[in-house]
């Protein structure tokens, strides 16, 4: 059974929105709303642009983006998987040579 949503009020570049949500999810809501706010700043502090929707389509292009990197892990596995596979190649070669 899912858990009732709750309702939270969030600001994004200076406009107000109401969202319902599950309870769980409300700390990483606002934490994305709070780097959001952030980067929104940090723009209109360094690009130029005429209004806030050129800001906050700027933010959603790096926020995009940087969910399309390769995270920690995935680059750790992706070298691992690569090492493992050498160690198979040179096995099967001296294996095979004898």
């Amino acid at each position: 059974m899912s858990q009732q949503l709750i309702p939270i009020n969030i600001i994004v570049a200076d406009r107000s929105y109401r969202l319902r949500i599950e309870p769980e999810d409300e700390e990483m809501v606002r934490k994305t709303i709070k780097k959001l706010n952030e980067k929104i700043v940090d723009y209109k502090t360094n690009f130029a642009g005429k209004d806030m929707q050129d800001y906050v389509s700027m933010v959603l292009l790096w926020y995009a983006t940087e969910q399309q990197k390769p995270t920690p892990t995935e680059i750790y596995n992706t070298s691992s998987q690569e090492k493992l596979n050498k160690i198979e190649e040179l096995l099967n070669k001296t294996l095979s040579a004898k």
